[in-house]
């Protein structure tokens, strides 16, 4: 399987037949059903839905801007 090749907690951008009518979007690599990659899933951001990795090709990593970079909100 490829989960080995993912990252825990990054964003991917993804398409899948099942979800999303195949269009392109982004999905995050959860770990909420466990730390072992046989137990990942893709959360699907904006939904409070999970998916099986199987179900989506993933195009590539998200990179964040380089010119607005993402601070903690305690900041």
């Amino acid at each position: 399987m490829f989960t080995a090749s993912l990252v825990p907690e990054a964003y991917y951008w993804a398409r899948s037949s099942k979800h999303f009518d195949g269009k392109l979007t982004v999905v995050q690599v959860s770990t909420v059903f466990g730390e072992e990659p046989n137990y990942w899933t893709l959360a699907l951001p904006g939904t409070d839905q999970h998916a099986m990795p199987s179900d989506f090709e993933i195009v590539g990593p998200v990179a964040p801007p380089e010119k607005y970079p993402m601070g903690q909100a305690a900041e």
